[in-house]
């Protein structure tokens, strides 16, 4: 998921979106310690897609109150 994906969503799906990926990352996590999580590298894509959702709500939220 890149940024200019994320930009077009509204606030309220950028939440939820936030919201999905989290759920993701703590299933991931959980499956890395049972030991059946084959792609690691997944964690770390999660967390920086969850970084972006966070960065575009924070742009957004400023956006509108400084309009």
């Amino acid at each position: 998921m890149n940024a200019s994906e994320l930009r077009d969503l509204s606030e309220n799906e950028l939440e939820q979106k936030g919201k999905e990926l989290r759920d993701e990352l703590f299933n991931a996590k959980i499956r890395r310690a049972a030991e059946q999580l084959e792609n690691t590298a997944l964690l770390g894509q999660l967390k920086k897609d969850i970084a972006r959702v966070e960065t575009l709500l924070t742009e957004k939220r400023a956006a509108g109150q400084g309009a």
